[in-house]
């Protein structure tokens, strides 16, 4: 294995946007967006797993977009940063799959599909963001 520095490692600045698995951040915004407007939009008459989904899409837009500015504006120079990039997406991944199962049994039974359509697409993202993150930092 050739030796690298960091800076090798995680892109800072405009690379955040043509490197994989950072170009993923852009459809984690969309898509996370969508659940969390599209369940804020959804008159349903079960609240609880509604108020899970909202946790998660809120908390999982506001870390994603925390976690782009820290990589956009390069602060991500640290050797632990591979793995905490590889340790936030899975947490998002789990918190995403354990959120999209009760959205799309309770929204089914409603007769609308969109959001988990869109819950399970967010959770498509994030699981290829820490795959591609865990070969990233298995390469550092």
């Amino acid at each position: 294995m050739a030796s690298s520095t960091m800076g090798d490692v995680l892109p800072t600045g405009g690379r955040v946007f043509t490197s994989i698995p950072d170009l993923f951040f852009i459809p984690e915004f969309v898509f996370g967006g969508l659940v969390w407007m599209l369940v804020a939009s959804t008159e349903v008459d079960s609240k609880n797993p509604m108020g899970w989904v909202m946790f998660v899409s809120i908390f999982c837009f506001v870390m994603t977009t925390l976690w782009f500015f820290i990589f956009l504006c390069g602060a991500n120079r640290s050797s632990s940063w591979p793995a905490l990039d590889v340790g936030y997406h899975f947490v998002a991944t789990v918190f995403y799959l354990g959120a999209s199962v009760p959205l799309a049994f309770v929204t089914v039974l409603e007769g609308q599909i969109l959001a988990p359509v869109m819950s399970y697409l967010a959770t498509l993202f994030y699981f290829l963001h820490t795959i591609f993150s865990a070969i990233r930092w298995k390469r550092s």
